[in-house]
């Protein structure tokens, strides 16, 4: 098959299954962490928590979608080029667009940064290991090869545009339904979060395969937690 054309990446019951995981993971997964936490009484700093529920998460992702994940590993060297290329650019972009974005008034602020730098304060290396490796991993899965990769089939522009946006909105939403009430002005934050989705759809719809966006997103997550410790 040419590499200019998309081709189909989850097939059959890896579809079905990777639907499924998505769901969970907007849906259920915030608030199963926040459980996790409550249940370990205070023994273990948040991010430790965090970083074992996301590797348990993760376990599952390579259990049931790992037909998907070894061919994908195959796309990234075979299409080293390509996927060094989306990388690089996609690096650029998300930097670029970001100094923009980060200079608009919020009218409340970001809460995930608050957090980074919280948990690296209680656990540096769990934190690191969290935002670097797992979430990405993670997320990428999810919404590159599961959502994006499931959609892009059928429209590209309908894929870039509902990626883009399910993720930004994923990386806020928690916080503007919270245990403590609902508070609709985090979700303004979304657009904070725009240069990040759309540079990890470009690295996968260009690179080809979901380890890019992955290595792409344990990059710029580090920076973002390097800005949240040392503000």
């Amino acid at each position: 098959m040419h590499r200019g054309q998309w081709r189909p990446k989850l097939i059959g019951g890896e579809q079905r299954r990777g639907w499924i995981l998505l769901g969970v993971y907007i849906l259920l997964f915030p608030f199963g962490m926040a459980l996790v936490q409550r249940l370990a009484g205070g023994l273990w700093p948040a991010a430790e928590a965090n970083a074992g529920y996301y590797l348990l998460l993760l376990v599952c992702l390579f259990l049931l979608l790992r037909r998907f994940l070894r061919q994908e590993f195959e796309l990234l060297l075979d299409w080293l080029p390509e996927n060094c290329f989306a990388m690089a650019s996609g690096c650029a972009g998300a930097v670029l667009l970001s100094l923009l974005t980060d200079r608009l008034p919020y009218p409340v602020e970001d809460l995930n940064s608050v957090n980074y730098a919280v948990e690296y304060l209680l656990s540096p290396w769990a934190t690191v290991v969290l935002v670097v490796v797992l979430i990405p991993i993670t997320e990428e899965i999810l919404f590159r090869g599961v959502f994006f990769g499931g959609l892009r089939s059928y429209s590209r522009v309908l894929a870039y545009v509902l990626s883009v946006l399910l993720f930004s909105l994923n990386c806020v939403w928690q916080f503007a339904f919270s245990a403590s009430g609902v508070d609709l002005r985090y979700l303004l934050l979304a657009v904070r979060y725009l240069p990040l989705s759309l540079a990890l759809t470009w690295c996968y719809d260009v690179g080809g395969s979901v380890w890019s966006p992955i290595l792409l997103h344990g990059v710029l997550n580090g920076l973002t937690l390097w800005r949240a410790v040392t503000a």
